[in-house]
């Protein structure tokens, strides 16, 4: 158990490099709650609240809906929506660097997505695979814009644009039974024709009771290639907090 949690605690720092120190830190706060219809159906509700620039700014705020249909033991499939409302910066460069206009704005999000998960214990340890379709719709948006050479607000329409991602996760948990406490590991890949992100996840979620689930995880985040917010890569810490009934 101590070797394993003392992996897993390396874990998200494998990828880190020399540039670690212009990367971005900020929170993360979920909500989940979840009812379960029958042995197969379950219902479930998201919040999830986000900070970046060192915790400084609020990155955004989104609620979901999700539901879970267990196909097998060993795999479930499930579909949801979650509206994204997102405090966006928008910022375009002159050939020499130079900032040349800027805009930052509130907007919508909405994302629909399906999943299908597979899964398999080994003693103790449960391995699992998610693979995930993602499609996000941003609205058509007119904001004012900061022309940096005219010294001017100028007003500007960024139009409506829609984005597909397939998102496939690989998760190993230690999962042994009347243990409270089950740490984890994943890594996630955010694909779009290429590789745009990848992000890493160490946590622990701690069972109070069978209705109540704390938990708590290290993220790192690295952006390769995302051609809507201009990321910086991102160390996050959050909390969670789910409830079954």
């Amino acid at each position: 158990m101590k070797k394993f949690l003392l992996l897993f605690s390396l874990f998200p720092f494998f990828p880190l490099s020399a540039s670690a120190q212009s990367d971005d830190f900020g929170l993360d706060f979920e909500l989940e709650v979840e009812k379960k219809l029958s042995k197969q159906w379950s219902l479930g509700l998201e919040g999830e609240v986000r900070t970046r620039d060192n915790t400084k700014t609020m990155d955004r705020w989104s609620g979901g809906l999700s539901v879970d249909y267990k196909i097998a033991k060993w795999l479930k499939a499930s579909a949801g929506y979650t509206l994204l409302y997102d405090n966006n910066e928008k910022i375009t460069y002159k050939t020499n660097g130079a900032v040349n206009k800027e805009a930052h704005y509130w907007g919508v999000r909405h994302r629909f997505n399906v999943s299908l998960t597979a899964s398999q214990k080994f003693g103790n340890f449960k391995f699992s695979l998610r693979e995930r379709w993602q499609y996000t719709y941003r609205p058509a948006k007119t904001v004012d814009r900061w022309d940096v050479d005219d010294e001017e607000w100028e007003s500007h329409t960024y139009s409506g644009k829609g984005k597909n991602v397939l998102r496939s996760r690989l998760q190993a948990e230690f999962d042994k039974k009347g243990l409270a406490v089950t740490p984890y590991a994943n890594v996630e890949f955010f694909n779009a024709w290429s590789l745009q992100k990848t992000r890493f996840n160490v946590g622990l979620d701690w069972k109070l009771s069978k209705q109540h689930t704390l938990g708590a995880f290290y993220r790192y985040q690295i952006v390769r290639d995302d051609d809507d917010d201009n990321e910086p890569n991102i160390h996050m810490l959050g909390l969670s907090y789910k409830f079954k009934f």
